[in-house]
């Protein structure tokens, strides 16, 4: 299961409603939603809340490192709680998933991300789940810094607000450690179609008349 979730952004007012900050605003949303508070814990460099969920502690954690020395705050957490990288979740923005689209995914490279590229060092391990909050690219590579920076526009906003809704979703599969059905949910953007029933069979029409001359 999971017992350490993280998000990632940078502290301060001025990033609060920046792009580069929806996994904090993931956190936060969680957070609401299992009725704790963050409180600044100065060990382990972050905002920390802890819980119980199915009798297991749970921490939830924000970085107060700025988001580049990530790693320095959650490794001193899962180190001191002796929290495996397996048993870590860490929720992102991500450049290429569109506003309104989230996904779950175990390892892999950090992909530039400088967050990942920290915990990567400090864990010495790629070996944890990420959820990767879609913020959409710019389109130019050269823009990335000044777009992850900046405020979306409200309807793009919407769309992540609804993304983190949507994922919270996935939260008891990820706390009962059933990985695949957490991410089954996470991938699933609308609830499939009910199919309609299929008609009875209408009876063959009856041939009337002789052969076709």
């Amino acid at each position: 299961m999971i017992k350490l979730f993280v998000g990632l952004g940078n502290p301060g007012p001025e990033y609060e409603a920046t792009r580069h900050n929806a996994g904090f605003w993931w956190i936060d949303a969680l957070a609401r939603e299992l009725k704790v508070s963050l409180v600044p814990e100065r060990s382990y460099h972050g905002l920390v809340a802890r819980t119980s969920v199915n009798g297991q502690s749970v921490w939830l954690l924000e970085p107060q490192t700025f988001m580049n020395l990530s790693g320095k705050s959650v490794a001193s957490l899962a180190r001191f709680f002796k929290i495996t990288p397996q048993e870590i979740l860490v929720a992102h923005d991500e450049l290429d998933i569109p506003p309104g689209q989230s996904k779950l995914k175990f390892g892999g490279s950090h992909a530039g991300h400088n967050g990942l590229r920290d915990i990567h060092a400090q864990l010495g391990s790629a070996d944890y789940w990420r959820l990767r909050i879609g913020i959409g690219h710019p389109g130019v590579k050269a823009e990335v810094v000044n777009w992850v920076l900046k405020k979306p526009a409200p309807d793009q906003r919407t769309l992540i607000e609804d993304s983190i809704a949507h994922t919270l979703k996935a939260c008891p599969a990820l706390f009962a450690g059933d990985m695949e059905k957490a991410t089954q949910q996470v991938h699933t953007t609308k609830p499939p179609r009910p199919k309609p029933p299929r008609p009875a069979a209408a009876p063959a029409p009856a041939l009337e008349g002789g052969a076709a001359s």
